[in-house]
């Protein structure tokens, strides 16, 4: 994955990386950043341990609505998975259908965001990579090691346990990689000097009742 040059030209800086963290899990906490970087040497060997030293083709897909970023990103993507042999060719399709066929799990590669509306850990994993399959996992990841920890982490009453088991999964998802995290998006409100009182709500759509007018 060409993160930086993801983070520079597709996102002009504005997210926060979610590449090039530390090894290990110290924090209960997500997002956060994977261990992984940019390696194209290590990327080939694999490509080589897998039996695919000359390459392949595939299908890279996005959701055009979120082009403006989408597609320079996957542009990006797509160079620089040429570089180790892997011809990706980039689909687009419209925002209309993009639930219906992620919902279908036949895309090879996908480039998808996802928004909590719950700041915890084992709300996201649940939705994305627990053994139930739905709509947001778009890998169709299956591990019952995952679907233990999370599980387990819904429903104990017990500080540390939570703490201890959260670090757990997430450093399964660091070792399975069932998706690639890029980036979290910062979120960006525009307005006139004689509007205020925007508050940010976890469904990401303005709320009028706060908003005035000088």
């Amino acid at each position: 994955m060409p993160y930086e040059q993801i983070q520079s030209s597709a996102f002009f800086g504005r997210a926060v990386p979610m590449y090039g963290g530390a090894a290990e899990v110290s924090k209960p906490v997500w997002p956060q950043p994977s261990p992984y970087v940019t390696d194209l040497d290590k990327a080939k060997a694999l490509m080589k341990e897998a039996g695919f030293e000359s390459g392949l083709e595939t299908t890279l897909s996005l959701d055009t609505g979120t082009a403006t970023v989408g597609e320079p990103t996957a542009i990006l993507i797509q160079e620089s998975l040429a570089k180790i042999g892997i011809k990706a060719a980039i689909e687009k399709i419209p925002g209309a259908n993009w639930r219906t066929t992620l919902n279908k799990k036949e895309l090879p590669l996908a480039l998808n965001r996802f928004s909590g509306w719950l700041d915890y850990p084992e709300y996201y994993f649940y939705w994305n990579f627990h053994g139930n399959n739905s709509i947001f996992n778009i890998s169709s990841y299956q591990n019952k090691e995952m679907d233990a920890l999370i599980d387990k982490a819904r429903f104990t009453a017990d500080a540390a346990e939570y703490d201890k088991t959260v670090k757990d999964f997430i450093a399964l998802c660091m070792r399975d990689v069932p998706v690639v995290p890029l980036n979290q998006p910062i979120h960006d409100v525009a307005m006139q000097k004689a509007i205020t009182g925007y508050e940010f709500w976890f469904h990401r759509e303005p709320d009028y009742r706060q908003f005035a007018k000088d």
